[in-house]
């Protein structure tokens, strides 16, 4: 699998996210709704993801790497931005995100395994 499509798959597992919560939450489904929820978090997921990538190892390896620089400097953003992130909501995303950034490595496992030559390559 490809960096770029690593990448996306993580962008959108994190767009999910905020969509879940939005909705959870009864607030607006709307594009600058989600975006406004989403954005520290896909900031975050870029990095995270990137250097998940560029530490290499294996797939679970991989998603802990996105998964905890999504979670904690999401969270931070989203603080620094000027949104609340109160105990629930940071034990809830934090699961929510492992489940998605870890979930799908562990389903795609085997693909992932050949990940390292593809990042290599460009």
């Amino acid at each position: 699998m490809r960096a770029p499509v690593i990448v996306g798959i993580d962008l959108v597992a994190i767009i999910v996210f905020a969509v879940i919560g939005r909705a959870s939450h009864a607030h607006e489904l709307s594009l600058a709704g989600i975006a406004q929820t989403a954005w520290p978090f896909l900031v975050a997921g870029v990095i995270g993801s990137t250097l998940s990538l560029l530490l290499a190892g294996p797939w679970w390896r991989q998603g802990l790497v996105a998964w905890l620089v999504t979670t904690v400097g999401g969270m931070v953003l989203r603080v620094l931005g000027g949104d609340t992130a109160a105990m629930g909501f940071i034990v809830v995303g934090t699961i929510l995100l492992a489940l998605f950034l870890i979930g799908w490595r562990w389903l795609a496992r085997g693909q992932l395994a050949r990940v390292r030559p593809s990042v290599r390559a460009g």
